[in-house]
């Protein structure tokens, strides 16, 4: 393991200075996944708060969108894509989000922000009919870099 990158030698806090570097094309993959009773699945599209598939899948943009503004730290970048997927298992919801960006930085926390505030935003939505969800494998599943 390296170094961290937003610790200085003195043990502050830091914003990473990425002022020389290059812009390269990136992206990120996360993926999160929302346990719950097959029933909850089945009634997910009748919830009293609406279609709770679509409204995550927007909160899951609209939140890649504010990462900076959540993660202290974060560079805040222009983001050119986020896309949230949301399949429908037997008992669960499991969640892929995607962000892309031509930066001096990766854009992993926004795919990982996404991902999660769309597990969350079922969670919430579902929440009164099932009080036993659980909120699993939040993690980065691919990261890419490339010249532009």
């Amino acid at each position: 393991m390296g170094e961290l990158s937003h610790v200085d030698d003195a043990g502050s806090v830091r914003m990473v200075d990425v002022g020389g570097k290059a812009l390269s094309r990136r992206r990120a993959v996360a993926h999160a996944s929302v346990r719950m009773a097959p029933e909850t699945v089945r009634r997910l599209r009748e919830l009293p708060k609406g279609d709770a598939l679509a409204t995550a899948q927007l909160a899951g943009i609209m939140a890649a969108k504010r990462t900076s503004e959540l993660i202290p730290l974060c560079h805040p970048l222009p983001l050119t894509h986020v896309d949230v997927e949301l399949s429908v298992a037997e008992a669960s919801v499991e969640i892929t989000a995607s962000a892309e960006t031509t930066a001096q930085t990766g854009v992993e926390m926004e795919a990982l922000v996404a991902a999660t505030v769309a597990a969350l935003t079922v969670y919430d939505m579902a929440k009164a009919f099932d009080s036993e969800m659980e909120l699993s494998e939040v993690r980065l599943v691919e990261k890419t870099k490339a010249d532009v």
